[in-house]
């Protein structure tokens, strides 16, 4: 297969060519324009969902994925496409069976590399390499454990690989279920250990960097391409605490690692996908700085730099009470851009390596996921708003250009409902905020049933977005509200440790705050009222219907209640360091527990689900919710979804989920 190259030759001949399919396609979408209709269930896999934006080295390529979803097969497989920066010409580069994932272009721009299972015979993913000048993608990897990330060497000849260990065997070579031998905390979720490879690209050999008991991500060459930085935890109770810190070593086997952040607290914690980086005169590292061990996620991240020799690092975001991620230097080095989490919305930033004003590039009302910095300051980014799923735009200064269309056949046949900013004050005068979506056609003056949709975390937030769910919702008649009660991120560090070890308190307080607002706006059905959520959306459910009736219906998915009962099965670590130990502080585990051991006081028809393979929220949990209010006597199911974990991955339960969600609240009158 002929893949373009960066010289874009006989650019005139396709654009005409180009010009001709638009004028078609322009047509055909007026026509569509005028016959549009609500969003349906069906519609759930018809969207395609956009991601890993890409930008070749001389700024001329976009690369990034987009997931489909094969009915037939009950699969989702994301594929590699490419765009020209001017937006004129797009190919999809992959096309197998399995998912293709993380492109990432050499940095002479005549390769691309990304991650798939295809054609591999050990465990996860592999890295291929694909010549963009023409021919088929070639497997280069065969790491027994699978790859999880990689980055290319500043001279094109080398990768840095995380790769974890491989699955025991027996003798014969035959895979088969070993005893498991638990001897640290949490030692059965995080048994297996991810380490840092160079990867020689002539001769495909591997040599491992960081052997041993510890785990190491987020890895980032230095610009002469001699060292690599990364992230791990370690010490002799690595497993107890939260206390990451960003590491060199020179890019050679046996060469010892050297830290250079010392402070306590998680540094580049890798959940939050955010690499140190080099300065472009390999200077200094940018990186992000938690706050103290103790708040846990409540803790507000900082931008961060330190000289790469070590010693006192320089917080560039210190006085911004936000967020902040992806750090990535300018190629002048004198700034960093990085998003920054703000109030209902995700935007791209700027700020001085010196320090000063931090200036937003890319505002508004929107929720920017990823971005990637190509030469000349060029970026390509990610970027959701309420009715546009994430797609992929280019940047230039202040002109932001769409790149991807993806979702845009789709998009004009369908009338969304609209999303709105709400603000109100809790029963403390808290001020509050989260989004109203009005069905398509709304009435003003009519009283509509309501749907309360809680988030996850607690520490997050909902975001001016493209929710699938809250449009169905809305097509079928709810009014959907979506609180970000306090916990949520966005607002602060203290918004988000007003719940500190004291859940279902002030958040539940948001919560009924919210309906009461839009009851008094007249638009809220009194009579019919809806809540639901996962995660700690799951669980902030739990504890709303146990301290108020009012609500016809309830959906709580992967939650837990019990906490007490459940010590020791789940995320003990960040429920010990919150809540004490149970023997010490009994009465602090009694007290958060209080949905299950007051169930009693639950009168809501409650439906929980739950994938039988969390290890996050094991299912025990939903379980205990399930027997007690059925004891009750209180009309209640427990889903159940084989092999799945914490979140929902196949299609057909996802689709099963949602039918389940409108199943349930048209049951009880909503």
């Amino acid at each position: 297969m002929l893949i373009f190259t960066t010289k874009m030759k006989r650019f005139r001949e396709v654009a005409l060519a180009c010009g001709a399919i638009a004028a078609l396609i322009s047509t055909s979408l007026k026509v569509q324009a005028t016959s549009r209709r609500l969003i349906t269930l069906d519609d759930l896999f018809a969207f395609h969902q956009v991601s890993e934006p890409q930008i070749s080295p001389d700024g001329a390529l976009i690369a990034y994925t987009v997931k489909s979803t094969d009915i037939k097969n009950d699969s989702a497989n994301n594929h590699i496409y490419m765009t020209s920066w001017d937006g004129s010409r797009t190919r999809k580069l992959t096309n197998s069976k399995d998912s293709e994932s993380f492109p990432r272009f050499s940095p002479d721009g005549k390769y691309l590399t990304f991650l798939s299972s295809r054609q591999s015979d050990s465990e996860g993913n592999q890295i291929w390499l694909l010549n963009l000048a023409g021919g088929q993608a070639e497997k280069i990897s065969d790491f027994p454990g699978g790859v999880s990330d990689f980055v290319w060497s500043p001279d094109g000849k080398r990768l840095a690989v995380i790769a974890e260990d491989p699955p025991q065997k027996t003798r014969n070579g035959q895979k088969t279920a070993q005893p498991i031998v638990i001897d640290r905390f949490k030692g059965y979720l995080e048994k297996s250990r991810q380490h840092l490879y160079v990867f020689d690209l002539a001769t495909h050999k591997a040599d491992i960097l960081t052997p041993g008991e510890f785990n190491e991500y987020l890895p980032e060459w230095s610009p002469d391409g001699k060292k690599i930085a990364f992230v791990s935890k370690r010490g002799v109770d690595f497993h107890r605490h939260n206390n990451w810190d960003v590491y060199i070593i020179v890019a050679q086997p046996g060469v010892k690692v050297r830290q250079i952040t010392t402070n306590e607290g998680p540094n580049c914690d890798p959940s939050w996908a955010s690499r140190p980086v080099w300065s472009p005169d390999g200077k200094l590292i940018a990186y992000l700085q938690g706050g103290p061990q103790k708040l846990l996620e409540y803790a507000v991240y900082h931008l961060a730099v330190i000289p790469t020799q070590g010693g006192t690092p320089r917080l560039l975001t210190a006085n911004l009470d936000r967020n902040v991620v992806k750090p990535r230097f300018t190629s002048d080095g004198k700034s960093i851009l990085f998003l920054l989490e703000d109030d209902g919305n995700v935007h791209l930033a700027k700020v001085p390596v010196a320090g000063g004003k931090i200036e937003r590039l890319l505002a508004g009302r929107r929720n920017i996921s990823a971005f990637d910095l190509g030469s000349d300051d060029r970026i390509a980014l990610l970027s959701s708003m309420p009715q546009e799923p994430s797609e992929v735009f280019a940047l230039k200064g202040t002109q932001l250009r769409s790149i991807s269309h993806q979702n845009q056949e789709l998009l004009v046949q369908l009338v969304l409902a609209t999303t709105e900013e709400i603000s109100f004050k809790s029963k403390d005068g808290t001020q509050i905020h989260g989004f109203l979506v009005k069905p398509p056609n709304f009435q003003p003056g009519k009283k509509y049933p309501i749907l309360v949709q809680l988030h996850g975390g607690p520490v997050g937030q909902y975001t001016n977005q493209f929710m699938f769910d809250w449009q169905l919702f809305a097509a079928h008649g709810y009014v959907v509200v979506a609180v970000n009660p306090r916990g949520s991120s966005g607002r602060g560090e203290a918004f988000s440790k007003a719940i500190y070890a004291d859940w279902g308190n002030k958040d539940v307080q948001d919560v009924l705050a919210a309906v009461d607002y839009v009851e008094t706006q007249g638009i809220a059905d009194p009579s019919r009222l809806g809540i639901g959520g996962w995660s700690y959306g799951g669980i902030l459910t739990n504890y709303t219907i146990v301290q108020d009736t009012r609500f016809k219906a309830a959906v709580s998915g992967a939650s837990i209640s019990n906490f007490l009962g459940a010590y020791g099965t789940n995320e003990s670590y960040d429920y010990e360091q919150e809540l004490g130990v149970p023997w010490k502080n009994l009465n602090t585990w009694l007290r958060v527990s209080f949905p299950f051991l007051h169930a009693d006081r639950i009168v809501t028809p409650t439906l929980f689900l739950g994938g039988d393979r969390d290890a996050i929220v094991p299912l025990q949990n939903s379980e205990q919710m399930y027997e007690a209010l059925n004891s009750l006597g209180v009309d209640t199911q427990l889903i159940i979804y084989p092999e799945q974990s914490h979140s929902i991955s196949k299609p057909s339960y996802q689709r099963d989920r949602l039918q389940r969600y409108l199943n349930w609240y048209g049951k009880h009158g909503l």
